[in-house]
């Protein structure tokens, strides 16, 4: 028998699993196809239940002492400062960390990392995986330019939306892109100073449309949106992304722009995470609306989900347990995650002043009363989709 198992995708979810499975002193080889550690504008947000899980590997605390702790997050009425804001200090008695975590993904890949490689297990940089083929009781890798297979008892493809894992065993992801593009936007100017009562997770209307202000300990990350009559291209010339801020808070210098990044949003998933000893996890098998902040931490529950089925197999459970590993993560990510990024979306993107009005005060009163708050971040928190998976058993029907 082939042994140890082979990760593809170096990003959060597959160190995530490379460090839960060295843990069970399973054998680790981890594949990646970019040279260097990704330190681009991804995921930043990190929600209570998912701080403890990665708090059993040791690294909430390290994290947390270079994010910024954010004990309450607001959908926001601009420029009237209206809002809603949800408090998850109520969640206390849910979780040991009752708060969101603003912090960019790439630090807790560079935590992961140097925990790994004090176990021994290094990263092997610049290798696509380019073919899979399955055996008996193995797995084989192709290396790209080469003829060159690697084997292993068990295969986690965890290499994103353009996963080569999920095509090479022909898994695609169904579902459908929204129209528009989002413009991600790093800036560091002062918005905590300029708008009264704001959190560090704050959901925006305004007049012009919508946008999102998400603050990391030394800038804001703003998420914006092209105009009707824009097209990607206009709207990310330098001037009309000054424009765009602008109207936020109008000012008399430019603002001081960092980075600016478009992108699709997508709502997509598999039918299968598992085909033989291939298992896909996140964003290789499911994609969603960043709203909310639920992609990158669905990936990482998933990662948890999977390793702890996969080291029962290592120590001698049959491999039907795996199966449990969909029945239990897809419905979530189907029902929770997709389903509750895309009424996030489609609240943010309502344009109707009337609708809005009523929106928000629906949210202020859910907002107030404690029941109800706690029952509704359970979900937006995804304790409630945790809860949920945790509940499905090998005995319910499929």
């Amino acid at each position: 028998m082939a042994e140890g198992v082979i990760i593809v995708g170096a990003g959060p979810v597959g160190l995530t699993c490379a460090a839960l499975l060295r843990r069970a002193n399973i054998p680790v080889l981890v594949l990646e196809a970019t040279g260097e550690r990704a330190r681009d504008l991804r995921a930043s947000t990190w929600h209570p239940p998912t701080l403890d899980l990665i708090d059993t590997l040791g690294l909430a605390g390290p994290l947390a002492a270079r994010g910024l702790v954010s004990p309450t997050w607001q959908v926001r009425m601009h420029p009237s400062g209206e809002r809603a804001v949800f408090d998850l200090g109520i969640l206390g008695e849910d979780t040991r960390h009752p708060y969101r975590l603003q912090c960019e993904q790439q630090v807790y890949c560079e935590l992961l990392e140097a925990q790994l490689a004090g176990q021994g297990c290094h990263v092997r940089r610049g290798v696509t995986v380019d073919d899979v083929r399955q055996q008996g009781d193995g797995v084989a890798v192709r290396l790209q330019g080469t003829n060159d297979w690697l084997e292993a008892a068990w295969l986690i493809g965890a290499d994103g939306a353009k996963s080569t894992v999920r095509g090479a065993i022909g898994l695609e992801l169904e579902g459908s892109t929204y129209p528009e593009t989002t413009l991600l936007v790093t800036t560091t100017f002062p918005f905590e100073a300029r708008l009264e009562g704001l959190s560090n997770v704050s959901y925006c209307w305004a007049p012009e449309g919508t946008f999102t202000l998400l603050r990391l300990p030394r800038l804001w990350r703003v998420s914006l949106y092209a105009d009707s009559e824009e097209s990607i291209e206009e709207a990310l010339r330098p001037a009309a992304i000054e424009a765009k801020l602008q109207r936020i808070i109008p000012g008399p210098r430019a603002y001081p722009v960092t980075e600016v990044r478009p992108y699709r949003i997508h709502q997509r998933i598999v039918r299968e995470y598992r085909a033989g000893r291939v298992l896909l996890a996140g964003d290789a098998a499911h994609l969603n609306s960043p709203s909310g902040g639920m992609g990158m931490n669905g990936g990482l529950h998933d990662a948890f989900s999977l390793c702890e089925k996969l080291a029962q197999v290592w120590q001698g459970a049959p491999d039907e347990l795996l199966d449990l590993y969909t029945r239990q993560r897809r419905p979530v990510a189907e029902e929770q995650i997709l389903g509750q990024a895309h009424r996030n979306r489609s609240r943010m993107q309502e344009h109707d002043p009337e609708r809005r009005r009523l929106a928000l005060a629906e949210l202020q009163a859910t907002a107030a009363d404690p029941v109800r708050a706690r029952e509704y971040l359970l979900e937006t928190s995804m304790i409630t989709g945790l809860r949920q998976a945790a509940a499905v058993t090998m005995t319910d029907p499929a």
